[in-house]
């Protein structure tokens, strides 16, 4: 390639380049440092007679003519020393694609907030005739802030080769992002790493068959975009426009605070933002405390600037107002001008004895003798007692009966006792004709009758293994051969064989080459599958299960029946479901690492069904 290759080169005798960050189809994504602004950069260079230079060149200038705070300005565009360049502006934060894969789909109000974001830049666009013509997750940024960045406006389709987009591809292109927000799974027409949302007889499947929860609003907006014949929003809207969607979306949303940030604060990655030099503050009053005397000169000012003084706060008087209804005045109860006098001194407590007599019940005197009259007078409650006059009631004086009697507790014992009468009658009487040989009841017992036992309910037969099998390799994402020749050892019952994968530098998932790969084992014909236990080559191992009807070419359009991740080499997993199916796919998604890579492999399969 003809143009600068290496960092710390100089492009244009201005922008310096600090990191390349992508390269792909002949062109570099550099991060750069503009020399004459003091600013970072993002540049897309390509070679001058790159086919897609005139495109690029036409491109940067229709993105030129939007002006729009989220969209990611173009700042300059030239085709020089065989070299064609256009600078962007640089943004930090978390692209679309990279928080769905960490964290998983987003909640619906946050996610339609973001895309009512989007779709209000995308509107502003519109309006000037200019389309995104890319509008996919990786295409969609936020920011450390919570704030939305749309990246690549017009320039990321030319560099694909693209002509210029159509506004009603960003249309649909919005309702996948809505759509990816909600499942996790990508259903627009650009292309994106993002899985794509799963069909059925040629339609993308509603975002409520995917994930529950979904409002019926969002669900019905995806649906009516993405399927031609999709079911109608239930009220009259426009959803034809971008300005129409983020009508919809931003009154589905409400009031919108605290959902950006919010949104920041879980995202997988903080990336580096660039930082000004700091610029110092002029303050426009210096602060008493802060007064610093300026030193002496060469030559002295005549007039040197007097010292300010400082300022006393003077205490308000002010307090809480005090309205009249019937004056229609308001007056202020104002603060104490003089200190409120202290609070008088408290009482001392009247002296008690160290060892107060225990308090006992009064002594009634008997017939044959006079009063008795009580002792220590002074702390009991009563002066004497007196008999009545009868020898058989004693008079007490100054004694009230204070026991507090609880309404209707005579009556619960009552019905109690009862009740308990009840029960022991009942059971006399049946002990009674149990014992003259006749039912509880009193009727004469029937010969033929038998005690009724209740069936034992048969255990469930233990799942069998399946002889049989045959496998094949499965690599939708690759060239469609993975070390076919060894695959029959995964299922020969000997463990001195197996089936290994190819070494991948690059560890499969969404940021590798491929997103898995596997095999499909043929069972001969359909089976209720229960358990499938797998000795694996290595570990750890995630891995996938789906058991389906027919064999399949792509298993991330199928349900996973299990998902595993196997911290061991040997693994046993247990369908509760026992879904039925002639074909198990077993589609590894991360594999161990060894030298120079990751590599991975299947030593023997047991499927056991019924």
């Amino acid at each position: 390639m003809p143009h600068a290759t290496r960092a710390g080169d100089v492009l244009a005798g201005r922008y310096r380049l600090v990191d390349l960050l992508s390269e792909s189809g002949g062109g570099r994504f550099w991060r750069a440092h503009d020399q004459i602004l003091e600013r970072h950069v993002a540049l897309h260079v390509i070679s001058a007679d790159d086919p897609r230079a005139d495109l690029l060149q036409e491109a940067a200038r229709r993105s030129a003519t939007v002006l729009d705070q989220r969209i990611l300005r173009v700042l300059d565009v030239e085709r020089i020393d065989h070299q064609c360049f256009v600078v962007n502006e640089w943004g930090s934060g978390t692209s679309l694609d990279i928080m769905l894969a960490s964290n998983g789909p987003l909640s619906p109000r946050r996610g339609a907030w973001l895309v009512s974001e989007v779709a209000d830049s995308i509107a502003i666009a519109h309006a000037h005739g200019v389309a995104h013509g890319l509008l996919s997750p990786e295409n969609v940024l936020l920011d450390t802030n919570g704030s939305v960045r749309i990246i690549g406006f017009c320039v990321d389709a030319a560099l694909h080769g693209m002509p210029p987009g159509d506004p009603h591809h960003d249309v649909v292109d919005l309702a996948g992002l809505l759509h990816a927000t909600l499942t996790g799974r990508w259903a627009g027409v650009s292309p994106s790493a993002v899985p794509r949302a799963p069909e059925k007889h040629g339609r993308v499947l509603r975002p409520r068959q995917v994930r529950a929860g979904v409002p019926r609003l969002l669900d019905d907006l995806c649906d009516e975009l993405l399927n031609p014949r999709g079911q109608p929003v239930r009220e009259v809207r426009d959803l034809s426009s971008a300005r129409g969607i983020q009508s919809v979306l931003a009154e589905f949303v409400g009031d919108a605070a605290g959902l950006a940030a919010a949104i920041a604060a879980g995202n997988p990655e903080k990336n580096e933002t660039v930082v000004l030099p700091a610029v110092p503050e002029i303050l426009a009053r210096p602060h008493p405390d802060d007064w610093v005397e300026p030193e002496a000169e060469t030559e002295p000012e005549p007039d040197p600037a007097p010292r300010p003084e400082p300022i006393v706060d003077v205490p308000t008087q002010a307090g809480l107002p005090i309205f009249d209804d019937e004056n229609d005045e308001v007056s202020w109860l104002r603060a104490r001008d003089e200190p409120a006098p202290p609070p008088p001194p408290f009482e001392e407590p009247p002296e008690r004895p160290l060892f107060a007599p225990e308090a006992r019940k009064p002594r009634f005197p008997r017939p044959d003798e006079g009063p008795v009259v009580a002792r220590g007078d002074e702390y009991w409650p009563f002066d004497q007692v007196r008999s009545s006059g009868s020898g058989l009631i004693p008079a007490v004086d100054g004694i009230d009966d204070t026991r507090e009697q609880v309404p209707g507790r005579n009556w619960m014992r009552l019905a109690m006792l009862i009740a308990v009468g009840l029960v022991l009658l009942v059971a006399i009487a049946i002990a009674f004709n149990l014992g003259r040989g006749k039912t509880p009841l009193g009727a004469e017992p029937d010969d033929n009758t038998s005690t009724s036992v209740s069936p034992t309910p048969t255990p469930e037969a233990a799942p069998t293994p399946i002889t049989g099998l045959t496998a094949v390799d499965l690599d939708p994402q690759g060239d469609g051969e993975e070390n076919p020749d060894q695959v029959g050892a995964a299922v020969d019952g000997d463990p001195a064989t197996s089936w290994t994968t190819l070494t991948y530098k690059q560890q499969l998932g969404p940021g590798g080459l491929k997103r898995g790969v596997g095999m499909v084992v043929d069972l001969g014909q359909p089976y209720a599958v229960r358990r499938v236990d797998l000795t694996l080559v290595g570990a750890p191992t995630a891995l996938s299960l789906y058991v389906s009807e027919t064999a399949p070419t792509n298993p991330e359009e199928l349900t996973a029946a299990a998902q595993v991740q196997a911290p061991t080499d040997t693994v046993s997993v247990e369908l509760d479901q026992a879904p039925t199916g002639r074909y198990v796919t077993i589609w590894l998604t991360s594999l161990p690492r060894v030298d120079g890579g990751f590599k991975g492999g299947i030593v023997d399969v047991v499927v056991a069904g019924s």
